[in-house]
């Protein structure tokens, strides 16, 4: 187990209160007020509907200290989403094996037109974030709006008639994250900076529809500070959630190193927050543990910052590795283990 100086706990003790309460809290909020429930899975859950947890970033990175955190798996899936990943091959060359039950082992996917090969997940995540498929179907007469969508990156990919009306179908690959950065760096008060994964024209070709799906977010420009809030449809409390808290808060230091902004409030929002019932030991080991302070998060040097530079690099959004994230003072109880309901 890692060990932190008597300096570094002093320095970290205010992120103790910061780290883990709120999600420890939200457990025991689940255990006393949630009700039992069935899912695709076949394993019953304990679910609550509308949860939420928000964290101060300057105050330490949340990362679960009551058992140990897979820090290198989440974020080499992270890297991943980021690379626009569709393959679980891709993920488990960069250090994360979470895909491989999703590609490999559940019935629908492996009876589904859409997956082509072994590994396959079809267009997930990360093709959703840097390449969601955009299309517009524009009548031939309407020149204008032909000419506004090729300046604007479409193409001209067929021509249809619909309904009896000669029309221009256009296409474009939307790189939803770089376009955040965009704005991030033009119009920062802007409250327009987020990116999503619902996809529904795409939603039956995925090897699993999005869990978060919703990333916002929110600069203030006096202060230099950059908050993300997180929707997430459904979340496996035990397992899905310290892997979703690491990669949103990496994914918030990150952009504001590439942004000139430092990381503050990540805030988390669950629409169904459930834990599994094979999982239920497990959470109530961590509650009896006492939390350690918090860590924080370093990135490598390697990465421009924008606030240092002045020049705006969004291109390492595609040259970031899984080595370029490491935790600082991470203490951590012994690990504990449960398995994924897929």
């Amino acid at each position: 187990m890692p060990v932190v100086g008597q300096g570094m706990i002093s320095v970290f003790a205010f992120g103790l209160q910061i780290a883990m309460k709120p999600y420890l809290d939200l457990v025991q909020t689940i255990l006393d007020q949630g009700s039992w429930q069935e899912n695709r899975t076949g394993v019953r859950t304990i679910s609550l509907p509308g949860a939420m947890m928000r964290f101060d970033l300057q105050q330490g990175f949340p990362a679960v200290t009551t058992k140990r955190l897979a820090f290198k798996s989440a974020i080499g899936e992270l890297v991943g989403f980021l690379r626009g990943a569709h393959s679980a091959a891709d993920f488990r060359a960069l250090g994360c094996k979470v895909w491989d039950q999703n590609a490999n082992d559940n019935p629908q996917w492996l009876a589904n037109p859409y997956r082509t090969a072994e590994d396959e997940l079809g267009p997930v995540y990360g093709v959703q974030w840097r390449a969601w498929p955009a299309y517009k179907l524009v009548p031939i007469e309407h020149n204008a709006q032909i000419q506004d969508a090729v300046a604007r990156g479409y193409r001209q990919i067929a021509r249809v008639d619909e309904a009896g009306v000669p029309c221009v179908l256009l296409y474009r690959a939307v790189d939803q994250l770089r376009a955040c950065l965009d704005t991030l760096i033009r119009d920062p008060g802007s409250r327009r900076i987020l990116f999503h994964g619902w996809n529904w024209a795409q939603l039956d070709e995925m090897a699993l529809p999005p869990c978060h799906l919703l990333y916002q977010f929110l600069a203030n420009p006096a202060t230099r500070e950059l908050s993300l809030c997180l929707y997430i449809r459904s979340n496996d409390i035990g397992l899905g959630a310290p892997f979703n808290l690491t990669e949103g808060a990496a994914l918030a230091h990150l952009v504001g190193r590439l942004t000139g902004y430092r990381p503050r409030w990540f805030t988390y929002f669950i629409g169904d927050a459930h834990i599994y019932e094979n999982h239920l030991d497990m959470l109530r080991e961590q509650l009896r543990r006492e939390p350690y302070p918090a860590p924080r998060l370093n990135v490598s040097a390697r990465i421009p910052d924008y606030a240092q530079t002045g020049r705006f690099e969004p291109e390492w959004l595609d040259r970031v590795e899984p080595s370029d994230f490491s935790l600082e003072g991470y203490q951590h109880h012994p690990p504990l283990t449960a398995p994924m309901a897929v």
